[in-house]
Formats: structure tokens, C-alpha cells, sequence
């Protein structure tokens, strides 16, 4: 088969071998959109938040929208998402050939917006996400812990879904694998006006060699929206261990300041967010991808995110990933909910401090390191 050749990526495997990839056109609209349901990293969370990435929960396909108060859908959304912080995310997708995408998707973009934040109760979207759950044979408890973690509390976050909803606090995405120039400006424009909604577009390109497809999601017209208490800011060391000693038992604060010195003694930035997630989050560059092997909460959770490990070498191996877990599971207290080689395993910090845990949690941590170091 033909594919028109826009553009080109390399890969190079362990032993120096070079292969191509070239970018193909999507064969249906219908294609990317049940790639983005079935695999929601697509929309590059780590992209719209590098802090805070956003992490997402389908809540279903072609999401119905009213015109009017009980009244029955007039439109169908492609794709209705919370991220973790309940913000529902509406997504829009388009090839880039549908000669709609260049203004009339913002049209249709923005009656659904306006109208799903009047009449979409959030009972509604949480019914709607219950029945989706329950017709894949999937538990909708189950997939909130995965977003949320154990400690989660279900009532919480679909109030906060409502508080957004009613607040205007959403965000739309269109989505196609190829942004035109049009399209990016109206994008730029509404999300720099409209408050507090956001508005983003992700081009996803897709690479085709030797019956591999290789996607690339790239996110277009961030701006920080600052919505309140979601969004961490930057702050100080100092402000932050502060912060942690008048919040943490000692012995808690104290691992944490290990953990701070052990970062800088390897060689790791270090960077530091307040607000409702705020967390110590060390980074290492190489080349030109940025890791984040760890982070720390200050509510007192050591994060591994291997969720965002896995879309870089050597962690897009799911060998390595697994004897990550492997080793993370030595540890005491790693919460089940996100026992996966594609998930957030978190340990409370507490069942850390004594010796013999904080030195196989810094055996652990070298590992990655080095792991990195090696790509």
C-alpha cells in the first residue's frame, strides 16, 4: 500500500540499527476516534500540564447534547473526558482532509460547550460513565481509583465535576493529524479570551513502517487558565519544606528532606508546586526528553509515574516496566489500585521512614537513574 509521504521519523534500536517511518494519512475519522477512546494518553497530558499531568477517564462515545432542559440530545460529541481534577474535557476529532475543520468545527465546538455546561447534569455524565463501564464489563470503581488512587472519595470528585461544569471550567480539544493554520489561530484567540474555559488543539501524526504505526500527539495553544486550586505553581525549596514541616510528622519530613538531598546529590533538577497537589518533582534531561522518575506529594505520597516512563526509552519496554514493579512491589505499602505497568504505583510515605525501607527505596530510585543514564 501507497502512503503519502509528508514527513519522516527514525528510530534506532539498541544495536545502532536505523528504520524508517513514514507519516500516513488515517485511513477513517472513524479509526482515530476509537484509537482516542481506547488509548486517551494520546492527548499528551504531560503536555498540558508538565507539572501536573493530566491524567483522563472516558466517560463515553458520542456523548449526548441537549438544546434545552430535559430535552432530548440535538448533538452527539465524539469524545466526553474528565482528567483528575473532574474538568470535563470535550473532544472533537477531524482528518485533516474534512474541509470542516477549518472553521465550522468551532462553531459546532462551541454550541455543544455552551449548552452541555446548562444542561448536563452531572448525574447524568456519571450515569452515562457507569453504564459505559458496565457495558464493557468494566468496574466504574475500578477505573476511578485508577484515575484518583485508593484514598479517593467518589462523592468528592463528582461534586467537583458539577463545580466545574457550573463554573464554565471546561476544556475543548480538537483533535486531527493535522492542525491547519485557521484552525490554530481561532484556537490561540479563544483560549486567550475565554476565561475560565480552556481551548487546545492536538495534532496526532501518524508514522507507518513495516507493520508498525508510530503515534505522535503534539498540543497546540497552551496557556496557563490558573484554574483554582488544580493548577500547582512553581515555589522555593525552602517554601516547600516549610510547608512540608508544618504538615508532616517528623519522621515523614525528614524522609522527604532525605529524598530532597539525595535528588541533588545525583545530579536531578529539582522542582517544586504548591496548591491542591503540591509536590517535589525532580527531574533529569537527556538529550532532549525530560524524566520525571519520581514525585513526591506533600500530602505525604511517594509517586512512581510510569504511566509517563513508558512513552520514554529504556521504560517504553514493558519488560523494564514490569521489573520496575517488580522491585516496587518490595517495598511495603504500595497502594493495589495501581498495580499496572502503565499506572501511578504510590506508597505512603510513612511505611518508608524506618532504615531498611528508605535504603531499599534509595536502591530503587538509583536503579531508575541509572536505567536513564544508560539510554
Amino acid at each position: 500500500m501507497e502512503f503519502p509521504v509528508a514527513g519522516r521519523i527514525y528510530l534506532l534500536n539498541e544495536n545502532s540499527e536505523m528504520t524508517a517511518r513514514d507519516e500516513a494519512l488515517y485511513d477513517s475519522e472513524r479509526l482515530l476516534q476509537e484509537m482516542l477512546a481506547k488509548h486517551p494518553d494520546l492527548l499528551a497530558g504531560e503536555q498540558i500540564n508538565i507539572d501536573d499531568p493530566r491524567r483522563w477517564l472516558l466517560v463515553t462515545r458520542e456523548m449526548s447534547i441537549p438544546d434545552e432542559e430535559d430535552g432530548a440530545g440535538r448533538w452527539s460529541l465524539d469524545h466526553l473526558f474528565l482528567d483528575q481534577d473532574g474538568i470535563p474535557t470535550l473532544v472533537e476529532v477531524k482528518r485533516s482532509s474534512d474541509t470542516r475543520i477549518r472553521r465550522e468545527v468551532v462553531g459546532q465546538m462551541l454550541d455543544y460547550a455552551s449548552n452541555a455546561v446548562v444542561y448536563w447534569p452531572v448525574e447524568k455524565i456519571q450515569t452515562t460513565f457507569e453504564s459505559r463501564c458496565n457495558s464493557e464489563g468494566r468496574d466504574p470503581a475500578t477505573e476511578l481509583v485508577a484515575l484518583l488512587g485508593e484514598e479517593h472519595d467518589a462523592a468528592e470528585y463528582w461534586q467537583q465535576v458539577k463545580t466545574n461544569l457550573q463554573a464554565g471550567r471546561i476544556r475543548m480539544v480538537f483533535v486531527a493529524d493535522t492542525i491547519p493554520s485557521e484552525l490554530r489561530r481561532i484556537i490561540e484567540f479563544l483560549n486567550r479570551h475565554l476565561d475560565p474555559t480552556e481551548v487546545l488543539g492536538i495534532e496526532i501524526k501518524q508514522f507507518v513502517g513495516r507493520g508498525v504505526k508510530t503515534l505522535v500527539p503534539r498540543v497546540i495553544g497552551i496557556i496557563d487558565k490558573g484554574f483554582p486550586d488544580t493548577t500547582p505553581r512553581e515555589i522555593s525549596e525552602l517554601t516547600f519544606i516549610n510547608e512540608i514541616d508544618a504538615t508532616l510528622p517528623e519522621n515523614e519530613a525528614q524522609f522527604a528532606k532525605s529524598l530532597i538531598r539525595w535528588s541533588r546529590e545525583k545530579g536531578l533538577e529539582l522542582n517544586f508546586t504548591k496548591g491542591k497537589r503540591g509536590s517535589f518533582n525532580p527531574s533529569l534531561q537527556i538529550g532532549n526528553t525530560i524524566y520525571h522518575p519520581f514525585s513526591l506529594q506533600k500530602r505525604g505520597m511517594l509517586v512512581f509515574p510510569l504511566r509517563w516512563l513508558k512513552v520514554r526509552p529504556p521504560f517504553d519496554d514493558e519488560v523494564r516496566r514490569s521489573q520496575l514493579l517488580l522491585k516496587l512491589q518490595q517495598l511495603p505499602g504500595l497502594q493495589a489500585g495501581d498495580l499496572a505497568v502503565d499506572g501511578f504505583p504510590m506508597i505512603p510515605i510513612a511505611q518508608l521512614t524506618d532504615d531498611l525501607a528508605f535504603n531499599e527505596t534509595l536502591k530503587i530510585l538509583d536503579w531508575i537513574v541509572t536505567e536513564i543514564t544508560l539510554v
